[in-house]
């Protein structure tokens, strides 16, 4: 059954991705007067379509991709009329291959902000700083010696105030040294971190996790709404006590029926001390205030676009990062690639998670297709675009032959990747 699912969540999102990223090359060729003859999602054998405009939209046997045909497109396929491709300025040739990545970036900063909107638990990460919530027992980072409570404000001498940059920074990092700078208690010291590496994946794990923010989701009582609490606002302290999480806090309201009790919120940069006084409805011994909590809040449409866009731009930054350190082999490929068996199995995992984890990876997925589309390998869109820069430096096309040469090497490096990322594929889920 795992597998039918599996196999289901990884056409769906494929789907979805190749269709929107072939729909920009589509638009953008067509508002150039290009003559588009076929557009498909997948490729081989044609299953079903229909014509229109003088396009076949078709579905195609092999659902492992999708393309878009124009018309002289090929260089031995050229007449010289004026709506072929190839007939076209090269600026806007350029612009047709920069349009499917470029939808593939919308959809992702769409689906992203979608979901900060409906609220997801990531979101809670975009703004968790880099303070320590938990430290796994035997993890590298009980032997480097963090504890709980402590601020990460430096990673090999380089700033860092969120968690996502500390997490990336271990991630990338399997057994190799990190040089940390941690706040305790108001004093600052050095620690030396190793993580270990993930036998599996092959990255980085120190056993540490975030301290998330403890946050009001709705408020539904009358104790609550007395007391002035809101939703968004941040629990930090009752009574004095600081709030270690979520449990701590419904422990101490449930036990505390009756009383007065003193609750220090966050409310943006401002802080609150609301008092309130927990009833006991039901008389079962568990008093209550009436509010719903979560790590996460709903984000307004305008707060969700600009966060979606950071979380994407974050997205590009580390996949340089990631890159540069694969070119160095400080990490290992497999660690870093993943092909069409580990994508089925992820896509399958949030399915069976629920919807809003099977978009949220359809948004990773599509953002991450963009940029792997973009790498000036040929085949590639990053390819046709670099030889078109190329040839507008030169000012000359280049010769047919060079043009095929280099065609055919971009091939031959795409299957050797193929053929390399199955193999990693193959071992990520063999069983352990």
């Amino acid at each position: 059954m795992d597998y039918l699912i599996n196999a289901l969540a990884f056409f769906f999102a494929l789907g979805v991705i190749v269709f929107v990223h072939e729909l920009g090359h589509h638009v953008v060729a067509k508002l150039f007067g290009v003559r588009v003859q076929t557009f498909s999602l997948g490729f081989g054998k044609r299953l079903w379509g229909f014509e229109h405009g003088g396009t076949d939209y078709r579905v195609s046997v092999i659902p492992l991709g999708g393309y878009v045909r124009m018309g002289g497109e090929m260089p031995e396929e050229a007449t010289g009329d004026p709506n072929e491709f190839l007939s076209k300025p090269r600026w806007q040739r350029v612009l047709v291959y920069v349009a499917g990545p470029a939808m593939n970036v919308v959809l992702s900063v769409a689906l992203i902000a979608g979901l900060f909107m409906w609220g997801i638990q990531i979101q809670a990460l975009q703004e968790s700083p880099a303070i320590i919530g938990y430290v796994e027992e035997g993890s590298a980072g009980e032997q480097a010696g963090l504890q709980v409570g402590d601020r990460v404000v430096a990673v090999n001498g380089e700033n860092v105030s969120l968690w996502n940059d500390f997490a990336f920074g271990v991630m990338t990092s399997p057994e190799r040294p990190l040089a940390l700078d941690v706040e305790r208690t108001g004093e600052r010291f050095a620690v030396t971190l190793v993580p270990t590496k993930d036998p599996r994946y092959e990255f980085g794990d120190a056993g540490l996790f975030p301290k998330l923010k403890l946050l009001v989701f709705d408020v539904v009582g009358a104790p609550a709404q007395s007391a002035g609490f809101q939703s968004g606002d941040e629990l930090r302290s009752i009574d004095g006590h600081p709030i270690a999480g979520s449990q701590d806090f419904i422990e101490y309201i449930q036990t505390h029926g009756d009383t007065a009790v003193d609750v220090e919120v966050f409310r943006g940069a401002e802080r609150h001390m609301l008092t309130v006084t927990p009833t006991d409805p039901d008389g079962d011994g568990k008093a209550t205030i009436g509010v719903s909590l979560s790590f996460y809040r709903e984000l307004g449409f305008t707060e969700a676009i600009v966060e979606s866009v950071k979380y994407n731009a974050d997205i590009v930054r580390q996949s340089a990062v990631i890159i540069g350190k694969l070119l160095s082999r400080e990490i290992t490929a497999k660690s870093s690639l993943s092909g069409p068996i580990e994508i089925a199995a992820i896509s399958g995992r949030a399915a069976r998670s629920g919807f809003k984890d099977l978009l949220f990876t359809m948004g990773f997925l599509s953002i991450s297709i963009g940029i792997m589309n973009l790498l000036p390998i040929p085949v590639l869109d990053g390819g046709h675009i670099t030889i078109l820069l190329v040839e507008s430096v030169m000012r000359r096309d280049m010769s047919i032959a060079i043009k095929e040469r280099v065609t055919q090497f971009g091939f031959m490096m795409l299957m050797v990747l193929m053929a390399m990322v199955i193999f990693f594929d193959i071992a990520k889920n063999l069983p352990s």
